[in-house]
């Protein structure tokens, strides 16, 4: 299977199965929409005499020669060796949790899907009690795995701070006695991001993301605080100062858009131009009931503006001026391994998360979802053949998956997305997925743009 695309005066192709990405002239493009394996040594002459008015004979034997040496090489028309380990898939140890530390927030974002903050079930924050037993259970289902992760999440982590504090302390003091290493982020609004709290932060969270959406009527318009007042200007300069204190590393800024603001690359420039240089906005995934929801037709202008921030990306990167656009950034060298390929995030399986009552659920997008509750802390509960269920989600259960070109970048897409908004876990969620797809070719066309920047 292939993917081939022009983009930006770039002929690229995409075999999707060995992951190799080529840069091809216009002749060996064309080719390639008669073409499939197994591929002949010598072009066949029904193909030459369809493409003769376009191009000369030289010309089109060269390209297939190139087209050939790919193919004898394995990076065209390879075959499919992901799929003999789809029926293999096996439950892993819990290596990831989702901490809700606060089921309350101090804004009250319209399209949250925390139902600004409580996950419709009341407000309350969690207490250390609960974290404890929390950091228990991640290490009692750990396996051995060493290296565990832990996100403080909400609501709003920070109105929850002294048993952040709590619960760091105690994984600490007892992660060397069960030869684990925690690694902990938060995700906070910035409201009660003061100075005062930057050095605990700094000194142990390995990532920290700062939600704001972009230019100050975009993000409040979106992002008001429990009186309806905008958030912009208190939190700003809260980011801008941490950021600072963290020395531009290991956080991002995260925004969502909407329909509201179609022209989102205005947004992430307008973060970079405020000093961020690690930035994600992303879609709003919502009912398509609000007036904010995207829909299909909005397609095409998203289409256009991934498209338009590609190429400034580009010519900043060029000029020594780039930063990190969190869709854009893909590894064609490496990537993900096999299982996450075939399985994604790991959510219900290897990632789970926790509310203030110590319910567990398969992950952050599940709370409140009663029927897919997985256990309790307080009651020992665990349901493993839920979590069972969850480890063999993968891409050839989800039939529209298997078919397609993006399959092993977005792994089938999230699971609650799916649920929420195409009915079943093993459904793809269509709108995410097409701009899902468009991000990715919009990634690899700036690898190859960079490429040929450094071959110059």
């Amino acid at each position: 299977m292939i993917h081939k695309y022009s983009l930006n005066g770039y002929n690229i192709v995409l075999d999707v199965h060995s992951g190799g990405v080529s840069v091809v002239d216009d002749a060996a493009y064309a080719l390639l929409d008669y073409l499939d394996a197994p591929m002949q040594e010598k072009c066949p002459e029904e193909i030459l005499d369809k493409l003769s008015e376009r191009f000369g004979r030289d010309e089109l034997e060269s390209a297939y020669a190139e087209l050939y040496g790919m193919y004898q090489d394995g990076i065209l028309f390879s075959e499919d060796d992901y799929e003999q380990f789809a029926d293999k898939m096996v439950s892993s140890p819990v290596k990831a949790m989702c901490l809700h530390i606060a089921h309350d927030c101090n804004l009250r974002c319209k399209y949250c899907f925390a139902s600004t903050g409580d996950f419709g079930h009341g407000r309350k924050l969690m207490d250390f009690e609960t974290g404890k037993r929390a950091i228990d259970f991640l290490i009692e289902h750990s396996g051995t795995r060493r290296n565990l992760e832990l996100d403080f999440f909400g609501g709003e982590p920070l109105m929850n701070y002294e048993v952040v504090k709590q619960v760091v302390a105690y994984a600490r003091s007892i992660e060397k006695q069960h030869n684990k290493n925690f690694r902990f982020t938060i995700t906070t609004n910035g409201v009660q991001l003061t100075e005062d709290k930057f050095e605990f932060l700094n000194k142990e969270m390995s990532n920290v993301v700062l939600s704001i959406d972009g230019r100050k009527e975009v993000n409040d318009r979106m992002r008001p605080n429990a009186g309806g007042k905008g958030s912009y200007d208190t939190i700003l300069p809260h980011f801008q100062k941490f950021v600072e204190s963290r020395g531009q590393d290991q956080y991002y800024v995260r925004g969502t858009f909407t329909r509201y603001n179609l022209d989102f690359a205005e947004d992430v420039l307008d973060l970079n131009a405020k000093g961020f240089d690690q930035i994600s906005v992303e879609p709003v995934v919502t009912d398509s009931k609000y007036d904010y929801a995207l829909r299909e037709e909005d397609l095409p202008k998203v289409f256009a503006e991934y498209e338009r921030l590609a190429k400034e990306l580009i010519r900043r990167k060029k000029e020594g001026k780039g930063f990190n656009f969190f869709h854009f950034m893909i590894d064609l060298d490496q990537g993900p391994c096999a299982i996450k390929r075939l399985r994604g995030c790991g959510c219900g399986n290897e990632y789970v998360a926790v509310t203030p009552d110590g319910d567990i659920y398969p992950c952050h997008q599940f709370v409140g979802m009663e029927d897919w509750k997985m256990g309790n802390l307080y009651d020992g509960t665990f349901d493993l053949k839920r979590k069972e269920y969850f480890a063999h989600a993968n891409i050839y259960g989800k039939e529209e998956c298997g078919k397609c070109w993006a399959k092993f970048y977005c792994s089938g897409g999230c699971n609650a997305n799916n649920l929420q908004y195409a009915g079943d876990v093993l459904k793809p969620y269509r709108l995410a997925c097409e701009m899902e797809k468009k991000r990715l070719e919009c990634a690899i066309m700036i690898k190859a743009a960079m490429a040929d920047t450094d071959s110059e």
